[in-house]
Parts: structure tokens; sequence; C-alpha cells
């Protein structure tokens, strides 16, 4: 079994990877250069036209395979996930492992009724008579630039649909998290894939943005920020790219929600991968009546989390930040917060020891004047608001330059059913937060600044997809009346079937 350390390059500069929990340098990576990145998708262009050659079947098999390998791996890919991310045991097996292996399933069974042929009947009488159908093919090589906050998730979880649509993959993960993305890569050469059918890129960001000056499509996860840059880029290449930006989830809780329920998802899915997930629940907005009894439950709750080195299942419930910079972009948030009125209930501060954590932190007191309440924190920071009733609720969730998810939680299904369709958000959950990604048949994308398409479903695949449209006519005269030469009776004959058919009010 390959240890971390052979992950090491052979050769060129190179990037070192740490364990953001301890500290502890875990091996280098090579810093790929332009030169490197056009060898990879060279390599990937030259193996895309066999691999779009087989069917649906073959290629679904091969991902079977793959699969299996990476049930059988599984230990050793969460130690990897770990180590590089600091994130939880369960972190890594739930939100990654068991995503990845679910998805691998997924896109195996259904790649093929998502792409099947398409024939439409046609509503024209000038086309009556003709066959029209609509082919999916594939663009040829997809560069997929992942994170670090879910290095597989965001990663092969991307690389699946593309594949399985018949292109090939370079993906670039990022260079906080590179170790299980290329271990896994190698695990679908090991099982069969053919040689550069799927390779994986190492370095920064000018490795990236080599990729998206070569590959025929790209798919981002990232900073809005960068996430402007590749659209642009892609914009002056007229190639295709799907981008999942920032997000600042509200939720927000109303008089007559279940509480118990409502704090523990509050907490769940603010501190959940220490708040480092693009859905996290990043602020809340409690109905005045509510307010007193779910701060309580939501400050008991999270006092009570475990946070430290991640170790075996169970020995923490909060691991580490794992970029260097966010520890900054939290403690602003923090500190800005308190200079206008804030306060803190539990938390506030950088955790103790070598590796880079921060408390996990409640804040009251706080409205839209603060960072906390209208910019990403990416962070275990839960900042809590009052608000009079539910239309002032959705006025300030709707204040946001982002517009991912969002959740709300009232007893009342229709009332919520009829809020969730003013909140300007692409997923919206009731009574719930986040779950909605798992159901892979649904599209999963932002509004705003959050994002320009989006995964899962059919349009999760199809974006990877060129289409072609073939019309057939087989039985028709050898002379038409459309046909030259152009006739005044012919022509005041179609004005009168235009009249006809479209005059009436």
């Amino acid at each position: 079994m390959t240890s971390i350390s052979e992950i090491d390059s052979q050769s060129g500069t190179m990037i070192q990877v740490e364990n953001p929990a301890t500290g502890e340098v875990l091996c280098s990576i090579r810093n790929m250069n332009a030169e490197d990145v056009q060898d990879l998708v060279a390599r990937a262009r030259s193996a895309q036209p066999q691999w779009a050659a087989m069917d649906f079947s073959q290629r679904a098999r091969l991902v079977r395979a793959w699969r299996s390998w990476f049930i059988q791996h599984r230990e050793h890919i969460i130690d990897l996930i770990v180590a590089e991310n600091g994130k939880t045991r369960e972190d890594a097996l739930l939100a990654e492992v068991f995503y990845i292996a679910d998805s691998m399933g997924f896109w195996a069974k259904n790649a093929a009724k998502y792409l099947a042929p398409e024939s439409p009947r046609t509503h024209s009488p000038l086309v009556l008579g003709k066959k029209i159908t609509v082919h999916y093919r594939p663009l040829g090589v997809v560069g997929v630039i992942a994170p670090w906050n879910y290095p597989l998730t965001l990663s092969i979880g991307d690389a699946l649909p593309a594949l399985m649509a018949g292109n090939s993959v370079v993906i670039k993960p990022s260079e906080y998290a590179p170790l299980a993305v290329q271990y896994v890569v190698q695990g679908a050469l090991e099982v069969g894939f053919p040689q550069g059918v799927i390779v994986a890129a190492s370095g920064g960001g000018a490795t990236g943005a080599s990729l998206v000056d070569r590959a025929d499509m790209i798919q981002f996860t990232g900073s809005t920020r960068t996430g402007r840059q590749i659209a642009s880029r892609c914009g002056e290449r007229l190639i295709p790219c799907s981008v999942e930006l920032g997000g600042k989830d509200p939720m927000i809780v109303l008089a007559d929600a279940n509480l118990e329920r409502a704090a523990n998802i509050a907490v769940e899915w603010s501190m959940r991968n220490s708040g480092q997930i693009c859905m996290a629940v990043e602020r809340v907005y409690v109905e005045e009546s509510a307010y007193e009894l779910f701060v309580d439950k939501v400050v008991k709750k999270v006092a009570a989390l475990l946070q430290g080195l991640p170790g075996g299942y169970g020995t923490v419930d909060v691991g580490a930040i794992t970029y260097p910079a966010q520890m900054d972009v939290i403690q602003s948030h923090v500190d800005d917060a308190l200079e206008k009125g804030a306060r803190i209930l539990v938390g506030g501060n950088p955790g103790r020891g070598p590796g880079r954590f921060f408390e996990p932190t409640v804040l009251v007191d706080v409205d839209h004047t603060m960072k906390c309440m209208t910019e990403e924190t990416f962070g275990p920071l839960l900042p809590i608001m009052k608000v009079s009733d539910a239309d002032e609720a959705i006025h300030f969730a709707n204040e946001s330059t982002y517009g991912l998810g969002s959740s709300i939680f009232t007893r009342d299904i229709g009332k919520a059913e009829g809020l969730a369709r003013r909140l300007v958000a692409g997923n919206t959950w009731i009574n719930d937060a986040i779950m909605s990604y798992l159901a892979q048949e649904v599209p999963f994308a932002g509004s705003r600044e959050s994002g320009l398409g989006g995964r899962h479903g059919a349009q999760g695949i199809r974006k990877y997809c060129d289409t072609h449209t073939i019309l057939t006519t087989r039985f028709a005269p050898s002379h038409e009346l459309t046909m030259f030469p152009n006739s005044a009776r012919r022509s005041r004959a179609f004005e009168r079937l235009l009249v006809l058919m479209f005059g009436r009010k």
C-alpha cells in the first residue's frame, strides 16, 4: 500500500504538503509548470477518442471496478484525507468516501439514460415529416480544478460524470490537499482505465491557470474571486465552464419550529468540517419569541463539542483549519463583530497547539454592518440574529451577494414552501440543511455570486457535452413549396396561413 511519503514527485519545483492539525510536513509534491500541464493535456487528448468510442456499459464496468478498488482501500484513503485536511475521520468517511462510492454507482447507472439520443416531436408545420434527433457528444478534455475543503468529493465527484460522458479528465487538486486525489486517480489505472483518460496535475494557482488555457472545458470549485478570473478566461477562449463559488447560507428559525432539531442542524452544519463547507450555515435569523431558547440550546451544544487532533472514530467532533490564511479571515470576522457591539457566548479564540485550530464560536447581538453576517467566513463561527417575523428574516436572508443554500425551520410546511420560493438561492431546505446534495438526481447549483452551472441530474452530465442535432428527410418531393424560384402567389398564401395560425389574440 502506498505511503504518504511515496507520493513525492521525482523532480521539479516542490511544494510541501503539511498536516494542518499538527504542522507536520507530510511530503512534497511537484509544482507543475505550463509545459508539464501541456504534456498532461496532450496525453489526455490522445486517450480521449478511444475512451469516447467505448459504449456506456464498457465505461460503467470500469467505474464499478474502480469503486470496488475504492472500497477496498477506504482506510488508507481516509488516512490521507484526515492527514492532509485536518478533518475528523467521520467527516472523511461520510462526506467524502461514502459520497464518492455512491456517486460512482450513480453515474455508472444513469449516464446512458441522461445522454440517450432524443427525438422530440416538432411543432412547426414547415418541419412536419422530417425526423429530428439530438445527440450528446463529449467535449474532449475536461479540466477539474478542485478546492482543499472536500478534496475527493469536489474532484473525483466532478470527474465521474465527465468520464462517463466520454471525456478524458485532468484534475488539478488544491496544493493543500492533493494526496487522496492522486492516490484515487492511480487506483483508476490499477483497475484498467486507459492511460491518459484520467490524470492528476499537481501545483499551485499557476498550474490551474495553465490548465484553464489548455482544456476544452473547466469545472471549478472555489472562491468567487478566482471563479471570476476563470470564467473570464474561458469566455476569452470560448470554452464552457461551470463554477461553484462562495456562499453565505442563511438559516431562518420561526417561533413554531422544532427548536431542538433546528439547534442540532445549526450546530452540525456550522461546525462540521470546522465550518469549511460552501453551503455551511453561516448566519441564523430567529423569530423574537423563540430567540432566547434557541440561543441557549445552541450554546450548550457548541460548548460540548470536542475539538483537537483527529484520531479514530469518535475521538473529536471538530478538526483543524486546513488553509493557513483562513485563520486570519475567521479572526477578522470575530474582531469586527466585537468592535461593532456583538458578544461571544462560547469560543472566540484560536486553539492551542502546533496545528491550526479555531474554537467553535457563537456570536449574538449581530447585525448586517458586521462581516460575520455579510462575508463568507468559512470557519467554525455561528452568528445568530433576532428578527421580528418571517418577512424580516426573508429580507435579511436575501440581503447578500451570494445564493447557494438556505434553510427554513417551522412546523407549518405550507408556509415554509411559500417562504422558500421568496428566497434567492439555488437550494432551500425545509427543516433540514444540505442533504439535497446527496440526491444526485436533482440539480445542485447556486445563484448570484455563488456560481454558474451546477452539479447532479441531467444537467450535471450534459454540461460536459456538445449537443448535435441531426435532421433527416427521408421521403420528400424533389421540389418543395418554399424553394426557389420565389412566387408572389405562394408568398401571399403563406402570409394568409401566418395570420390564420398566429393572428388570434
